[in-house]
């Protein structure tokens, strides 16, 4: 079994900076570990699994609360998969969500890009960011 060790060691063997460390124990994404005589934090191996965890996730592109939900799925080995599933496949509709409005963007500003023009007057790139703020105005 691993021995506790202390948050400058979790940090490394984790992943995770130590403010970050610190910023989870106070969010309550991880319990506050026992703490030495001298008021040092000692982490064990199940802190360093959930830390990993949480990495991982994050690296992902999970929220908090997601987070926080899936750790609690996870304490529950026995239950059905149904809630994780839930959601990854949320999340994985945001990341669809966001991959379409930055396709969008892309093809935008590639259009803008197209410029033959040799002077800024006749430039594409500042006609296309000046016609857009003048729609604008024009629906309000």
């Amino acid at each position: 079994m691993l021995k506790a060790v202390p948050i400058g060691e979790a940090s490394r063997a984790s992943g995770i900076k130590v403010p970050t460390i610190r910023y989870y124990e106070q969010i309550g994404l991880l319990p506050s570990p026992p703490r030495t005589e001298g008021n040092r934090r000692l982490y064990d191996g199940a802190d360093l699994k959930r830390l990993r965890f949480i990495r991982h996730a994050r690296e992902l592109g999970f929220e908090i609360e997601p987070i926080r939900e899936l750790l609690a799925l996870a304490g529950e080995p026995d239950r059905p998969c149904e809630g994780a599933d839930r959601i990854a496949r949320a999340h994985l509709a945001d990341i669809d969500h966001k991959i379409a409005r930055l396709t969008a963007l892309r093809l935008e500003v590639a259009r803008m890009t197209e410029c033959t023009h040799d002077s800024v007057s006749d430039c594409r790139v500042i006609e296309v960011l000046g016609d857009h703020g003048e729609c604008l105005a024009d629906k309000h």
